[in-house]
Order: structure tokens, then C-alpha cells, then sequence
């Protein structure tokens, strides 16, 4: 009961337009373009040890498959995420037990092509050879495109 007072005194000052918006159902606000439908290319660094720490040996190399994806997935927003053959090549490089500790890929969003995909981008990740890490950041490319 208490609690419940504490709240109306808090309100009690302020009028409703403050807190509440009174919009109709289904009236949108001024479209804006959304940064996420842009076409854009990004280099980042991933460090897959951290990412793989403590797997049995045996599910190393596709756990670290399925990072990368993840990590796609969350920087670029997109669920189609496609990895380049090459890529796959660097990770498995040293065998199933022995994944690389980080490694650099390019991600780029792209417009999907197919009509019969229910996703209107996909995000292409490929490799990107790479000898020192050090004083490496997440960089802006200008597409190819």
C-alpha cells in the first residue's frame, strides 16, 4: 500500500501529455531511413579465443564457424549471413583443434538478389590476410559495388 501511495505522489504534479502519447492504432510517426537497410562494408577483427574457450577439441573449428555468424548477425542485422569459402579455409587452416586466435574478416550488407528469400539483406563475410593484430580497429571500407 505504501508503495502505491509513493508513485501517485510522484505523478501528482505532472499532467498526462508529459508521460503518455495518444497516438491512433496503426498511425506511424514521419518515416525516417533506417541506418540498417543501408548497403555498407566494415572490417573488424574477431578474436575466437575467447569465443571457443573451453570447447572439447572436436567442436572447435564449427563452434568458431558459428561465432563468426553470430557475430555477422549482431554487428550487421541481418539473420542471412553467408561465410566466404576462403574464410572457412583460415579457420580450419591449422585443423579442427587448433583454431586461430583472432582473425580478421570484411562483413558486407548486401541486397539479396532472390525474390524467393524472406529477407530483403544478407551479409557476406570474407577473410581478410592479416599477419600482426596490434593497433588494428573496426574500419569503414568503401564498397567495392
Amino acid at each position: 500500500m505504501e508503495h502505491e501511495s509513493i508513485g501517485a505522489d510522484l505523478l501528482a504534479g505532472f499532467e498526462a501529455p508529459f508521460f503518455f502519447v495518444n497516438m491512433a492504432k496503426g498511425q506511424k510517426t514521419d518515416k525516417k531511413r533506417s541506418a540498417i537497410t543501408e548497403v555498407v562494408t566494415r572490417e573488424f577483427t574477431i578474436n575466437l579465443h575467447k569465443r571457443i574457450h573451453g570447447m572439447s577439441f572436436k567442436r572447435r573449428a564449427p563452434r568458431a564457424i558459428d561465432q563468426i555468424r553470430k557475430f555477422a548477425e549482431l554487428q550487421m542485422k541481418t539473420k542471412d549471413v553467408r561465410i566466404d569459402s576462403r574464410l572457412n579455409k583460415a579457420v580450419w587452416s591449422k585443423g579442427i583443434r587448433n583454431v586461430p586466435y583472432r582473425v580478421r574478416v570484411r562483413l558486407s550488407r548486401r541486397r539479396n538478389d532472390d525474390e524467393d528469400s524472406p529477407h530483403k539483406l544478407y551479409t557476406l563475410v570474407t577473410y581478410v590476410p592479416c599477419t600482426n593484430f596490434k593497433k588494428l580497429t573496426n574500419v569503414n571500407v568503401d564498397s567495392e559495388e
